[in-house]
């Protein structure tokens, strides 16, 4: 029988495709081709050529055409895929395409990597004086009148200018150029690094060029990003490759700008909003080797790195590196297993690291190495609980907050609120009746957002108009009740009117440059207000930031998640970390109605070290993740009974099986954009017990009768149970 093709594709199905030999030209594997699939055509990646098929040859089809001249995915990347989409139970075809940047999945020419550059003609500086351009074609203008600049550093300047060069180039005000501009020289010069800082760079310095999980324990404030700098110029300096992953597209910028202006070498960004085209090429002068320096985000992790010197994944507790649909990884997870494969060293940094990384540690699998002083800075910020009970609130604030926040802006500096909620108000009441707005499609209620008088659900975003009079007795008396972010900016601004308050959650930072815009007015000595969500936790430094008010922590004391406390722990540690991070001393405040819980009793006596190890202890006691493994089964349709048909046939095959199943049962949303949802729960001691038995299982959910009624996902290792 005559060798065939196997072909990842991507659709969300447990197999691979076998395909005839194209007529002409060689396919080998990791090389994209088209294929004719179903009534169209595709591009997929070749997982294995030269196999037999099990198929009868007469009725296979042939390769329509090989896309590439030498794989696109090499040996080490494809390896490590295939072992990606076995351990996280994935569609193969999804997990490939993953890989690959959305341009790189299409059936066109690969981009050209030369240096893209962009310049004024005539008629745009003739524009630029006359002044007849505004907003960001201005900005665009204003920043190519300095000469030409290269796509890279637009991106850094002017998050989103792809818009305003259109809308120019259209009118023929700027044009595309090949002048050479000067690549990048460093600018800062290394700063001399306390011995903590120094002895994590000689640790870590002495494992380049073998596999070694290292786990940086550095509180915040304390540096460690200059750790992975002076780490990065060693891994340059050998003519290696670094890649350093960030859990938020916000802080690609100012990471650029340090790796930039330090090391004195181009930058290749990959995450989300960049432009398709954008993106494909960093991820190719990735694999031609000519990019040393690779930042991005967490689909970042599939980067090919053929000279691998080092992987970093900066505050690797964040929940943001767990793919959410599609292809389920967890890419801290990935960063391991593509460092073992690479035989490169893989440094997690946090200042809150993840029970998971802690309990690596407790086995002997990861090295840990501590910075527990805050270089520059006077001291760590002092945390004060404020007990909310009995006081008399001012929307959600209490007499001892508004004072802190008065006295710290008439000083000059700058205060954080901080509220994980956004969103005017999360309930609109009937103070009559007691009617409150509920969605029709998840039967939850619906988040009021005042400046646009809109009702919003958080979960399915279905919106409605705020009513003008209650829809169930009619009467006028309708009051948010909560505070949201946007809420608490109202009142903020009538308690504080000669200060500004400033609102940074999803809402407020929609557009791409918007996020960078309002930090940038921030680094100034002035005072002001920040409003934000958990957006603001994440790594910013704002030297003129010294108090940190947290509202609304006790919905993460009270939760039944089982993760909550541990995130709790995270946000409050984080979130306090942005007060006092230069010259000026900071402050916390944390407001509760629970001032003696004991979570926040040991995290504000003894810190996060100690509130990991109490957690961890819990943990194995009753053998929850880490000391226990999970994946959940998750399934929704539009009739309930088709969700609890599906779950028990996929209960009753794992019949007789060495786990623990907890279900089937509703999702704690068990309606949700007006689909029924439920889940079961596979546990077990072991991974490999776990694995050993879903590997079989797994193929023949979508065999199940009830299968074609539902929409069903696995999720291993699940980091919420929603």
């Amino acid at each position: 029988m005559p060798a065939v093709l196997r072909v990842a594709l991507p659709v969300p199905l447990p197999t691979l495709f076998d395909y005839l030999p194209p007529a002409t030209g060689e396919a080998v594997a990791g090389s994209r081709v088209l294929v004719p699939f179903g009534k169209g055509k595709a591009v997929g990646v070749v997982v294995e050529a030269g196999v037999e098929s099990a198929v009868n040859n007469a009725r296979l089809k042939r390769v329509l055409r090989v896309l590439d001249d030498a794989p696109l995915l090499d040996a080490e990347l494809m390896a490590t895929l295939a072992r990606a989409a076995d351990y996280w139970l994935g569609a193969p075809g999804e997990a490939y395409a993953n890989a690959l940047p959305l341009a790189l999945r299409e059936d066109r020419a690969l981009p050209e990597l030369h240096e893209e550059a962009w310049a004024l003609t005539a008629a745009g500086r003739s524009a630029l004086d006359a002044g007849s351009r505004r907003g960001g074609s201005r900005a665009l203008l204003d920043a190519l009148s300095r000469g030409p600049q290269t796509a890279e550093l637009l991106h850094e300047m002017l998050p989103g200018w792809r818009d305003a060069a259109r809308r120019l180039d259209e009118a023929g005000l700027i044009e595309r150029t090949r002048t050479q501009t000067a690549g990048p020289v460093p600018v800062t010069s290394a700063p001399s690094l306390s011995d903590e800082q120094q002895q994590a760079v000689d640790a870590i310095g002495e494992s380049l060029g073998a596999f070694q999980p290292f786990l940086l324990d550095g509180v915040t404030g304390s540096g460690k990003t200059e750790v992975y700098l002076a780490l990065i110029e060693k891994v340059i300096a050998q003519g290696k490759q670094a890649l350093l992953l960030v859990p938020e597209i916000g802080l690609a910028p100012q990471t650029v700008r340090r790796l930039r202006d330090r090391l004195g070498v181009a930058v290749q960004v990959l995450h989300s909003n960049l432009a398709e085209g954008d993106r494909a090429r960093a991820w190719l002068r990735a694999r031609s080797g000519e990019a040393k320096v690779i930042l991005g985000t967490r689909s970042a992790i599939f980067t090919p790195l053929p000279n691998a010197g080092l992987i970093v994944v900066d505050e690797e507790h964040d929940s943001a590196y767990k793919q959410q649909e599609g292809f389920r990884y967890h890419a801290r997870d990935l960063a391991i297993l593509r460092g073992r494969a690479l035989n490169v060293p893989v440094v997690l940094g946090s200042a809150t690291p993840s029970l998971e990384s802690l309990a690596n540690v407790q086995a002997g699998r990861y090295r840990t190495l501590h910075l527990r002083a805050r270089p520059g800075a006077i001291r760590a910020p002092q945390v004060q609980i404020v007990d909310m009970r009995a006081q008399r609130l001012d929307h959600g604030l209490s007499p001892a907050l508004l004072a802190a926040v008065s006295d710290t802006v008439a000083r000059g500096e700058q205060v954080l609120v901080f509220r994980n909620r956004r969103g005017y108000a999360p309930v609109l009441l009937c103070y009559s009746c007691g009617w409150h707005a509920e969605c029709p499609r998840c039967e939850h209620p619906m988040t009021l957002h005042a400046a646009r008088r809109t009702l919003i659900c958080h979960h399915c975003d279905y919106s409605t108009r705020m009513p003008g009079q209650c829809p169930s007795c009619f009467s006028p008396e309708l009051k948010p009740q909560g505070q949201g972010t946007e809420r608490l900016e109202e009142a903020l601004t009538a308690q504080f009117p000669d200060v500004p308050v400033m609102r940074i959650d999803r809402e407020t930072t929609r557009r791409r440059d918007a996020f960078e815009q309002l930090l940038e007015g921030l680094h100034e000595d002035r005072p002001a207000i920040l409003v934000g969500t958990q957006m603001l936790a994440k790594g910013h430094d704002l030297p003129n930031l010294t108090l940190v008010a947290i509202v609304g922590v006790d919905e993460g004391l009270l939760s039944v998640d089982f993760r909550a406390s541990e995130r709790l722990a995270q946000l409050v540690v984080q979130v306090a970390g942005r007060a006092g991070r230069a010259k000026k001393p900071g402050r916390v405040l944390l407001q509760t109605h629970h001032p003696e819980h004991p979570l926040l009793r040991q995290l504000l006596a003894q810190g996060y070290a100690a509130a990991a190890t109490t957690l961890l202890d819990e943990r194995r006691s009753v053998q929850l993740p880490p000391f226990g493994h999970q994946v959940l089964l998750r399934a929704d349709a539009h009739q309930r009974e088709h969700v609890d048909a599906f779950l028990a046939e996929a209960a009753s095959a794992l019949a007789g099986k060495p786990l623990q199943l907890a279900g089937p049962m509703p999702a704690p949303m068990p309606l949700r954009a007006g689909r029924h949802r439920g889940q079961l729960l596979i546990e077990a001691e072991t991974r490999s017990a776990l694995h050993g038995a879903l590997r079989p299982w797994y193929p023949s959910l979508s065999t199940l009768p009830s299968a074609r009624r539902v929409r069903w996902s696995l999720d291993v290792d699940p980091i919420d149970l929603y």
